[in-house]
């Protein structure tokens, strides 16, 4: 991953935030978009772009397009430094690959303790019934 040409590769466009905020919110563009093209980029190996398509592709419009937004802050650059970091964790998380899992036995100890805790429990339940008279 080249960070550098991926922050080359980045489209923000400001949008007028939604919500509560008096006047100040009909004048002032400061919610701000990210888009970013996964096929074009050149930032990214063909092995990571697979990889990208397959972990974001709930998130991902028809077109192999991420896009994120951003308005928490009322200032645009702080919302555009925002959803940057957002952007770039998103990247690393999904392009960290995961452990795989190794399979274990449970122990014999823990195998004994389970099977006589099951035998006292159905010897509890056989100790609740009333005797059988002849």
């Amino acid at each position: 991953m080249n960070k550098e040409q991926i922050q080359k590769e980045l489209q923000f466009k400001a949008v007028r935030s939604s919500g509560a905020g008096g006047q100040h919110v009909n004048k002032v563009s400061s919610k701000v978009e990210l888009s970013f093209d996964i096929h074009q980029s050149l930032g990214l190996s063909d092995q990571g772009k697979e990889r990208l398509l397959l972990k974001l592709d709930s998130r991902l419009t028809k077109e192999g397009i991420l896009r994120l937004q951003c308005d928490e802050a009322r200032s645009q650059h702080q919302n555009r430094n925002l959803v940057t970091k957002r952007f770039y964790g998103l990247l690393q998380s999904a392009l960290k690959e995961r452990k795989k899992r190794k399979a274990t036995k449970p122990s014999k100890s823990s195998v004994e303790k389970r099977l006589k805790s099951k035998k006292i429990a159905a010897n509890k339940k056989v100790n609740r019934k009333p005797p059988e008279l002849d």
